[in-house]
């Protein structure tokens, strides 16, 4: 046998021996641990996963054993974590090296929330309980999407991005960047929401034990909504001047002019029914949860996605408000000019704490001086935690809230929830 082989093999070993421990230990995980197989092939210094199996460095997994079989307990599960997560297949838009130290944030900290002995590896050192403090002041759940969207925030810059990735990296994730599998996202969304069931039935009625682990999954298994789709709903019927195309024949027209000269036998309907804007409402939250970035995008893929097929009427009423623990902005605009050279000209106001009562309060109160002719509805882009109204307003109000860092369960049951991938705001 070479040299190489026996690495291989001893690292095979070293694996099922802390794929049997795990199992022991963590049922809850007994179907994912099955959905990733170890496999050879594949020449990494650490631990990697195309998704479909996990590669090992059996030299490394030999190291790690012989310091403590924690080490590698937890390296396996760290490898598995961003399978069930799914991040492998939302790397696509973002920054790859920050995208990767927030995932490894993301995972270390659901590890280092397990309470098992098989687990407790070496003492945790004083930087990553520091960053961890800092992030859960401002995160009330360490997604990878909510640390990657806090660093785009503070403005992490690459020194220490790389420092950081030298206090949380364990695998290597050279082979996520590669093209997205739509089938490997259903399997590993399957693996993700029965391990979620799993969790729930083992820890029932129990307040520790894994929490973080089921914050994270009950974020990654939510659905999320078509954003175009969601949008139609707020349009209404309504009668606008115009050629009804649809309902105009041209043959019994051309019939008309050809034998009674210009005479057309029918002649086109001055009126047609479409499905428009008219008075709309887009509240925005501009806690610290928010940032301007991320709200310029909202507001230019809903602006876009509002302008096709006309969905607008040439004049309409839409209101755009910004609020954090109170009303900082109202901006009345009433056609495309108008809404255009907002969105040129943006920022953000406010970044206390989130309070949507005022917002509901202040278009209750523009609703009741006439303001509105027909108010659809109205369209609030937050993370959903915040102090909400206790009775429903008149119109419709929809939260929409971005996967990764969204909370529709503190949304009350007279509220439209809508979670939206990151994907969604991106202007076609």
């Amino acid at each position: 046998m070479s040299q190489s082989s026996r690495w291989t093999s001893i690292g095979r070993e070293i694996l099922f021996s802390a794929r049997t421990e795990l199992y022991m230990n963590l049922p809850f995980l007994d179907s994912a641990l099955a959905a990733l197989p170890a496999a050879d092939g594949y020449d990494t210094p650490t631990l990697a996963t195309d998704t479909r199996v996990l590669f090992f460095s059996g030299v490394w997994l030999a190291q790690q054993y012989e310091r403590s079989r924690a080490n590698v307990n937890r390296a396996y599960l760290h490898t598995l974590f961003h399978c069930l997560l799914r991040h492998p297949g939302k790397t696509r838009g973002r920054d790859a090296d920050l995208w990767d130290l927030s995932c490894d944030i993301a995972v270390e900290s659901m590890l280092d929330s397990l309470d098992y002995r098989c687990l407790q590896a070496e003492k945790m050192s004083v930087r990553r309980q520091n960053i961890y403090r800092e992030l859960q002041d401002e995160l009330p759940v360490l997604t990878a999407e909510a640390v990657y969207r806090h660093f785009r925030r503070t403005r992490l810059n690459s020194y220490d991005c790389a420092t950081l990735t030298r206090v949380f990296a364990t695998d290597e994730h050279t082979l996520w960047y590669k093209e997205d599998d739509d089938q490997q996202e259903r399997h590993w969304q399957q693996q993700a929401e029965r391990t979620q069931t799993a969790m729930e039935t083992v820890f029932a009625n129990k307040a520790e034990g894994g929490q973080a682990v089921r914050e994270q999954l009950a974020v990654s298994t939510r659905k999320t909504t078509d954003f175009r789709a969601f949008l139609r709903r707020f349009a209404a019927l309504r009668e606008e001047v115009s050629v009804d195309a649809d309902s105009f024949d041209y043959g019994y027209y051309a019939y008309g002019l050809r034998h009674f000269g210009n005479m057309p036998l029918i002649e086109p309907l001055e009126t047609r029914e479409v499905r428009k804007i008219e008075d709309f409402v887009i509240a925005i939250d501009t806690s610290m949860s928010t940032s301007g970035e991320l709200v310029r995008a909202f507001l230019s893929r809903t602006y876009e996605l509002l302008q096709e097929n006309t969905s607008f009427f040439r004049h309409f009423n839409l209101r755009i408000l910004q609020c954090d623990d109170q009303l900082r902005s109202d901006k009345n605009v009433t056609n495309a000019r108008e809404l255009a050279e907002y969105m040129e000209h943006f920022e953000l106001i406010g970044q206390s704490a989130t309070d949507f009562r005022p917002v509901f309060e202040h278009v209750d109160r523009l609703n009741a001086e006439g303001a509105f002719r027909h108010l659809r509805g109205l369209l609030y882009f937050t993370d959903g935690l915040g102090i909400y109204p206790k009775k429903r307003p008149k119109y419709d109000a929809a939260f929409v809230m971005l996967e990764g860092e969204a909370y529709p369960d503190k949304v009350p049951s007279w509220g439209i929830r809508a979670v939206i991938s990151e994907d969604a705001l991106s202007v076609e």
